[in-house]
Parts: C-alpha cells; sequence; structure tokens
C-alpha cells in the first residue's frame, strides 16, 4: 500500500516494508521555529548559535511522549534537511577547504538528508518545546527528539579526524548556498 501525504510543507511516500523492504518512511512529529529563513548566512552548528532561540511545534497525537523531557538541560533533535536537494558524495565543508567524503562531515547534501543538533532545553509547555543555540532553518520537519545524557553521549578524549584541526572556527563560520 502506497499513500502520498503532505507534513508541514514536506511531501512523504507511505510505503509498506512489503512493497519495498529496503526503503523506510519517517513522519515528522513537529516543526522546529527559528529566526533563520535562509540556509547563507545561518550557524552551521549550535556552538556558532550560542543563546540563537527558537522554538519546536509538536504535532498534538505526539505531545504526550514530552513528559518528563523539561528534567534535561539539552536535547538531540533529529530533523530533515528539507531544503537541501540531491547529494554529493565528495564535499567542501564549510570548515575546511580541502575536499572531503560526506560521511566525514556535517554537510547536509546526503543520501539521506538527516540532520543531528544537540540544543539547550528551556522549557515545555503544552506541545511547544522552547530551545536555544538553535542552528536550524525555520520550518524545518522534526522527526525525533532524543535527551541529551552527558554519561552517554560525551566522549572528549576521542579523535575527531580532520575536525581536530578546525573545529574551533564554528562558533565564527556560517553558512552559504553551497548545499541547496
Amino acid at each position: 500500500m502506497q499513500e502520498n501525504n503532505t507534513v508541514s510543507g514536506v511531501n512523504l511516500t507511505m510505503q509498506t516494508p512489503k512493497e519495498n523492504p529496503e526503503s523506510f518512511t519517517y513522519v515528522p512529529i513537529g516543526t522546529v521555529h527559528s529566526p533563520f529563513t535562509d540556509i547563507a548566512g545561518m550557524p552551521i552548528q549550535p556552538t556558532g548559535a550560542r543563546d540563537v532561540r527558537g522554538t519546536i511545534e509538536i504535532r498534538p497525537e505526539f505531545a504526550a511522549g514530552l513528559k518528563d523531557l523539561e528534567g534535561f538541560s539539552r536535547i538531540i533533535l533529529i530533523y530533515a534537511f528539507h531544503r537541501c536537494h540531491g547529494y554529493s558524495l565528495e564535499v567542501k565543508p564549510f570548515l575546511d577547504p580541502m575536499p572531503r567524503g560526506i560521511f566525514a562531515t556535517r554537510a547536509p547534501k546526503r543520501p539521506n538528508a538527516i540532520g543531528l543538533s544537540i540544543v539547550r532545553l528551556s522549557g515545555v509547555q503544552g506541545n511547544t518545546i522552547e530551545i536555544e543555540d538553535v542552528d536550524l532553518l525555520d520550518g524545518t520537519p522534526l522527526l525525533d527528539i532524543k535527551p541529551y545524557v552527558p554519561a552517554f553521549d560525551s566522549y572528549c578524549e576521542e579523535k575527531a579526524g580532520w575536525f581536530d584541526a578546525v573545529s574551533h572556527h564554528a562558533t565564527s563560520v556560517k553558512s552559504d548556498e553551497r548545499f541547496r
């Protein structure tokens, strides 16, 4: 069975696993609202978006899942890069002039255009989540929320490949139009 829907401006094709067992369908649980309406000029990571405020509007049918979220200071947002089209297996990332393999970057033009940001949680009011350090475009379809747990999610002693030499620039480098 195949069904087409539009959720938050994103066209979704619903497929059962029997039709194509290698496909997956994700339905947005909500929409991120931020001050950024264009890819060009926005922060490239939450560290470059310190104190930028936004909200997430969770669809009513998923609002009960917000129970107990307020006890966390940070949350992990998993979302669709809804304004990026196509993908490149080699890209010039924002922080480096060298071409890199897409899976060694956080560039948005990916085979599965899925993004991840760790933001500060400011509050939950009904089905609205208030967040800070927002590096997402306004209208971004939110696929999932996970709590940030330092004991599970922080590995400061690990190596970050080529990012080790340039990650400190993420606070000042802004996005441009290369990944539309």
